[in-house]
């Protein structure tokens, strides 16, 4: 085996044992999407269906709540790049003489598996949660999963390597997570939205992640007519996107941690 795919393999391991050493993260990480459906969902749905909208809330909400687990584990996953730095790990590893580049890969790669097992473990909870999932939209729905996690990583990955201390990469995080988040569609279908909102939305990694996942878990059980009045673009259209997204996240975040780290 290469240098290369060692170094990448060895970081990526790593990086695993850490989330798997620390259960109190891998608890926490599921409060807060967990309350967000149980308040959210089941509070807002009496309200929508007031207005007959023709679909259930939860079921609606459940593909944002996945995403927003998905964005908040892989951005906070990368925080251990600086942590790294600031205990001198990461003096050390980058003085061995393997390419910075499989380092960078290695983090990313280890977020994007974190944020997936986390992701795959809130979807298990689904059926407990009454909702619908049928086994033949698992391969799209985990597809989706993994392109969204890998491109967050890349970004989380790309803002770490700027910051110096983990207080000033907590503070940014909270800075973005939000609003992306609420810009997403998360709570609400952004087909009738004010047009700076949409705006936003469009330049929205998140949004893409959640316009797929619904398509793929509201399409069975959706006429066309209410699935058109939710869905912002073609699924064709959200994976290209999360595509490019990732790989240009990924690549800035290789290039700023070997010229930064």
């Amino acid at each position: 085996m290469s240098i290369f795919l060692q170094t990448i393999l060895t970081i990526w391991h790593r990086e695993l044992i850490r989330y798997v050493r620390d259960r109190t993260r891998i608890l926490t990480t599921f409060i807060q999407p967990l309350m967000f459906l149980a308040i959210f969902g089941v509070g807002l749905q009496s309200a929508f269906a007031t207005q007959n909208s023709g679909f259930d809330f939860v079921q609606f909400m459940f593909p944002g709540i996945i995403a927003m687990n998905v964005m908040g584990v892989a951005f906070f996953s990368t925080v251990s790049t600086v942590w790294d730095r600031e205990f001198g790990f990461l003096k050390e590893i980058l003085v061995a003489p393997v390419p910075r580049s499989a380092i960078a890969l290695g983090k990313t790669l280890g977020a994007t598996s974190i944020a997936s097992i986390q992701a795959l473990i809130l979807l298990a909870l689904a059926p407990f949660l009454h909702l619908k999932i049928f086994f033949f939209q698992l391969p799209a729905l985990l597809g989706v999963m993994l392109l969204l996690a890998f491109a967050i990583s890349g970004l989380g990955l790309l803002i770490s390597s700027r910051m110096r201390t983990t207080e000033s990469f907590g503070l940014l995080m909270q800075v973005l997570v939000f609003p992306m988040f609420f810009l997403s569609g998360a709570f609400f279908p952004l087909t009738s939205v004010p047009s700076w909102m949409s705006v936003l939305a469009h330049i929205n990694p998140l949004t893409y992640g959640v316009d797929g996942m619904r398509q793929i878990l509201l399409r069975p059980t959706l006429d066309a007519a209410v699935l058109s009045r939710i869905e912002l673009y073609t699924l064709s259209t959200d994976v290209l996107f999360l595509v490019g997204f990732s790989v240009g996240m990924v690549s800035l975040a290789v290039w700023a941690f070997d010229k930064k780290s």
